[in-house]
């Protein structure tokens, strides 16, 4: 079954079908080449030391991903390169600065704060309510974007690269008008950590933008450890100048990686959202489809439903399995529920504020509560979706799900 695209520009039509007409002609117009975005990125920046070698082999099984499964328009291949791009160039950059300011790698990264678990249960809207709190620092959408040179305080709020970044989420805008239903984003809004991870190229955002099943199974057997040292990294680099109590981070993909992220972060305090997966599934389903359709041509709406049930089912397995191991002492974990925090968000936090010991001042509410008001659930439209979409139905979802539905008891919702 394929997707039916959405009403893109009439332009960005034209310019893709004269794309495909191209490439059926054996013109292609854009480059995926490894080697020579490795020289592009270099001729870019003036710079060749790309730190850790680590990311050759998942970038190659990437490119190849984007050449033979993900059926790009030309659009989708001007984008992978250019993301591409940008990628190797913050990693020079990011390599140069650390070798020019030594300070970088002394930087300590204390008890920082984790949101992990399955996709569409309320993590961004925690995420943002962290943030509201200055004793948290997020990693922003313009610094991980453009991270080199280092962010300073004093221009955390009108650096020239907020600008820069602004122009570039605008243009995702008109490629995926929708996306902002599912997940609205600005310049200075917390990022994710899958995007730091990306970096290294191992990292599940590639796989829910285009669709790579190749890169997908390579990356489910790979070690985590690597990937965690850069994120470390990265956190050393956006913190030189820019510190705060704490880090407020968060990813639905840590749960693939959790004893990972416990070596390399051993005070980590983690919240696990929740949500029946009977939502969860069908709204990452959802999600996935819009992003894949602003680059290709083709979209199987079967195939993500499978991907998404499959994927997410096997990372909450892994998440609890750590979790009953012994590193993951009692009072590392709160288990936060979405319906929750859609109810009484405030309420759930001070309830994590409390559990992790962390003061929950009168002015941190204020912010929170303005927050809120500013930003009303639904703002930019309601997000509508359906198992059946997906060629899905409520039971292979609760037969894959079951052990997470019995340790964890999600409260049902209406579908």
């Amino acid at each position: 079954m394929q997707g039916r695209r959405p009403y893109p520009s009439i332009l960005i039509d034209l310019f893709n079908t004269a794309g495909a007409a191209l490439r059926r002609a054996g013109l292609p117009l854009v480059h995926l080449d490894q080697q020579e975005l490795l020289d592009t990125a270099c001729q870019e920046t003036g710079l060749r030391d790309f730190g850790d070698g680590s990311f050759h082999e998942p970038l190659r099984v990437l490119l190849k991903a984007y050449e033979t499964e993900a059926k790009l328009t030309l659009v989708g291949r001007l984008a992978a390169r250019r993301h591409t791009l940008q990628l190797l160039t913050n990693r020079l950059r990011l390599v140069e600065d650390r070798k020019r300011y030594p300070a970088i790698a002394q930087q300590d990264i204390r008890q920082p704060l984790f949101i992990v678990g399955l996709p569409r249960t309320g993590s961004t809207l925690l995420h943002n309510l962290l943030a509201q709190d200055p004793g948290n620092r997020v990693p922003l959408c313009w610094e991980v974007m453009f991270p080199s040179p280092p962010p300073v305080r004093a221009s955390l709020a009108d650096d020239p690269r907020i600008g820069a970044t602004q122009k570039l989420l605008n243009r995702f805008d008109r490629l995926a008008p929708h996306f902002k239903i599912i997940h609205p984003m600005s310049a200075c809004s917390p990022m994710e950590c899958m995007a730091i991870m990306s970096h290294t190229f191992a990292s599940p955002q590639f796989e829910s933008m285009y669709s790579v099943p190749s890169y997908q199974r390579w990356l489910t057997e790979q070690d985590w450890r690597p990937v965690y040292e850069f994120h470390r990294q990265f956190l050393q680099h956006l913190q030189w100048r820019c510190p705060a109590e704490r880090w407020a981070l968060k990813a639905p993909s840590h749960l693939f990686a959790l004893e990972a992220l416990l070596a390399m972060y051993p005070d980590a305090r983690i919240i696990q959202t929740h949500r029946h997966p009977l939502r969860v599934v069908a709204s990452v389903a959802s999600m996935d489809a819009m992003l894949r359709r602003a680059f290709s041509h083709r979209v199987d709406l079967h195939e993500i439903g499978t991907e998404a049930l499959q994927q997410w089912a096997c990372g909450v397995e892994s998440a609890t399995k750590v979790r009953h191991r012994d590193h993951a002492a009692p009072g590392r974990f709160f288990d936060a529920y979405y319906t929750d925090l859609v109810r009484e968000p405030i309420a759930t936090i001070q309830h994590i504020y409390a559990y992790f010991g962390l003061p929950f001042t009168d002015e941190v509410e204020t912010r929170m509560r303005r927050y809120l008001a500013e930003h009303p659930k639904d703002q930019y439209g309601v997000h509508r979706y359906a198992l059946a979409q997906f060629g899905l139905n409520p039971d292979a979802v609760a037969t894959a799900f079951r052990t997470y539905i019995a340790r964890f008891q999600p409260e049902p919702e209406v579908l």
